[in-house]
């Protein structure tokens, strides 16, 4: 049967044409979906890095106040209550009641138990006051647990007579997650081969989170030096500056090379109060 004069017969698509069509709109989708995936991936890799450095600069902004509040008030404040006023600036352990304090050393050296190069007790009355302690001085803590990656806080009340180590012990709640100073040997080194970061653990040895700066009583006229060095000066009484370096690593590892990624982040507290 001939179709009807003026009318044009169209042709079809042939099954070659449609295969090849759905051939090439399946390529360019799948395209698209990959690099939407992976934007996907790349913008989480990049959050949780934000996370993990806005945790832990508000960690160290805390632990910076925090020292500068330390040693306040005085021995020689108005008040026979012990609970009121700071024996020292930072407590330390062990036979804190001692007048002899312990010596600070660093890389597990020295006498104390605390303040060590990842453990440090302040001894402050803070401000606001906390409703927990009403008029008393606190013991605030701040550790860091061998081969550990959660740094802890905790506040005690101060107790005449009791040691704040003891005292701080039960009381700690994590307060930044994620932290690597004190890696094992071997994960720093995987840090230092994947993720490239030589610089940030010199030595490929765990990296002090406190570092102290001392008086110099005994020699007045030396300025603040390094407390180890600091011969009878080396005592948690007269540490003046803690120099803070917290290295964290994001939960999840760049989408890009799969390796760690780290950052660091610096402070210093230095103590306002001469706690005399």
């Amino acid at each position: 049967m001939k179709p009807p004069r003026g009318v044009k017969q169209e042709r079809g698509f042939t099954l070659i044409e449609m295969l090849a069509s759905l051939g090439i709109f399946l390529l360019v989708t799948g395209a698209a979906f990959t690099l939407l995936t992976s934007s996907q991936q790349r913008y989480q890799t990049e959050s949780e890095v934000l996370t993990s450095f806005q945790e832990a600069r508000l960690g160290v902004d805390q632990m910076v106040r925090d020292i500068n509040d330390a040693g306040f008030p005085p021995p020689t404040f108005a008040t026979t209550d012990p609970r009121k006023v700071t024996l020292a600036p930072f407590g330390w352990s062990p036979n804190y009641t001692i007048p002899a304090p312990c010596q600070i050393g660093t890389a597990g050296g020295g006498t104390c138990f605390t303040p060590t190069d990842f453990d440090i007790i302040i001894e402050t009355e803070p401000s606001p006051p906390d409703p927990n302690c009403p008029g008393s001085v606190e013991w605030i803590r701040y550790q860091l647990p061998q081969n550990g990656t959660t740094l802890m806080r905790g506040v005690a009340c101060k107790q005449a007579g009791a040691e704040p180590g003891v005292q701080t012990s039960g009381v700690l709640t994590p307060f930044v997650q994620n932290v690597v100073n004190n890696s094992p040997t071997l994960q720093i080194g995987q840090f230092q081969l994947d993720a490239a970061y030589p610089a940030l653990f010199p030595g490929g040895v765990p990296v002090p989170l406190f570092q102290y700066t001392c008086d110099t009583p005994s020699v007045p006229q030396n300025p603040p030096q390094p407390c180890p060095l600091a011969g009878a000066d080396n005592a948690p009484a007269n540490i003046r500056d803690v120099a803070i370096t917290l290295i964290v690593a994001a939960p999840l590892p760049d989408s890009a090379t799969g390796q760690p990624r780290l950052l660091q982040l610096k402070g210093r507290g230095r103590r306002i109060n001469p706690n005399q």
